[in-house]
């Protein structure tokens, strides 16, 4: 990992501990540690390139370390990530649904590798898709189903079992909104899972 890409994690890390620690609020602690940090480094950014998905992980993984750091539901600072994330491809005009299917994967990752529930993850940061594209006037089914790709794809990375975890867990309506998972996880074809 370059020095550059250790600041952004170090970064949105501190943000999310000093933030937690003064209010307690999660939630609120991930959406402005995300927002604040991803508002600068994406800005003129329209495309997920791979320098933007770098990024996007290293916020994601020093947001959901500094949770796991503090004892914090991870499953709100998933929703509160992907609500920061998606205020941030606003703000900067950043291509959202990339965006969202990339968080959702740096999100279930880095929650494994703290040693957290990537199911209620993967839920949390559906959540916050919907919610986000609501605030946002977007397709909140498309938002769902770019989290939810995303989100099953990183499981199935882990494992085959963790994939289809994940997919289980997520194959249901959520928010108000059926989430639909599109296949296959091999990242070859855009087919719907039916």
């Amino acid at each position: 990992m370059t020095e550059e890409r250790r600041n952004i994690l170090t970064f949105a890390k501190n943000l999310v501990v000093d933030a937690v620690k003064g209010v307690g609020d999660v939630l609120q602690a991930a959406v402005d540690a995300v927002s604040g940090t991803l508002v600068g480094a994406l800005k003129g950014v329209g495309a997920i390139t791979q320098e933007a998905t770098n990024v996007i992980f290293d916020t994601v993984r020093g947001v959901i370390q500094g949770v796991a750091d503090t004892g914090q539901d991870l499953t709100k600072a998933a929703k509160g990530i992907m609500i920061g994330l998606v205020r941030a491809t606003g703000e900067t005009g950043t291509e959202t649904m990339g965006a969202i299917e990339t968080t959702a994967s740096a999100v279930v990752k880095s929650t494994s590798e703290v040693g957290g529930d990537i199911v209620d993850a993967a839920k949390g940061t559906v959540e916050g898709a919907i919610e986000g594209a609501k605030e946002l006037g977007l397709s909140v089914e498309d938002a769902a189903s770019a989290a939810a790709t995303g989100a099953v794809k990183a499981a199935g990375d882990i494992s085959a079992s963790a994939g289809a975890r994940v997919r289980d867990g997520l194959s249901s309506t959520i928010s108000g909104v059926k989430v639909v998972v599109k296949a296959p996880f091999n990242n070859e074809d855009d087919k719907e899972e039916k």
